[in-house]
């Protein structure tokens, strides 16, 4: 299958997946897409900034975020089409429509300039969307190449330091959704970092349940 193929491919199952759970989607997965609002919280964009997400969904974190820091403007892109229409709506609500700009794109593929008239953003982050791309080392890619200052990335750990009966159940129901868990998911990044010569932070949380990850961009005092 082609990579057009493949991206349309998937992006028919996100609609599936996602038509009916937008709906409810953001009422229900905060009890369990950890560590989101610690990444969103240090993104800290400069005064006039730009933020990009790469599978932004519902824009509940590009919501989260302009809230937080008013002086910059974000983006966000995603390829589900029916999550898009939640998320438009959403910002819509929250008044930020002039602030925050949405694309439907693959996040492995994709035409920043094109899509928003830009190359290069200050902030890129990506929350519990590798856990659902196929080819999400190419993301990761992807994301460095449009990233001028920090990428920030959060999603599902390997539950290291949790029971082995926790961490089977949790990837049964995952897997009901089409989420697995990147067991190289730090391994890889670390790598990608290390070649585009960016520094890079690693910090386990919840005993392994969320891994976060910043490459690039100043490093914590």
């Amino acid at each position: 299958m082609s990579a057009p193929e493949l991206s349309a491919s998937h992006s028919g199952l996100m609609d599936r997946v996602y038509r009916h759970q937008r709906h409810i989607y953001d009422l229900t997965r905060k009890y369990y897409l950890l560590g989101r609002d610690r990444m969103i919280s240090e993104l800290s964009p400069p005064t006039g900034g730009t933020v990009l997400e790469l599978g932004c969904g519902t824009g509940r974190n590009l919501i989260l975020a302009a809230r937080r820091f008013p002086n910059a403007h974000f983006y966000g892109l995603d390829i589900s089409a029916e999550m898009l229409a939640t998320a438009r709506a959403s910002i819509a609500r929250a008044g930020l429509s002039d602030r925050i700009s949405l694309a439907q794109a693959d996040a492995t593929s994709f035409d920043a300039a094109a899509l928003f008239g830009r190359s290069g953003f200050d902030r890129v982050f990506v929350s519990y969307a590798l856990s659902m791309i196929p080819g999400w080392e190419r993301s990761v890619s992807a994301a460095l190449s449009v990233s001028d200052g920090s990428l920030h990335i959060v999603d599902f750990g390997q539950q290291e330091g949790l029971p082995c009966w926790f961490r089977k159940l949790l990837r049964g129901w995952l897997g009901k959704f089409h989420v697995s868990p990147r067991e190289r998911l730090a391994t890889e990044i670390a790598q990608q970092a290390q070649a585009a010569g960016k520094s890079f932070r690693f910090t386990s949380l919840y005993r392994g349940y969320a891994w976060l990850i910043v490459v690039g961009g100043p490093k914590p005092i």
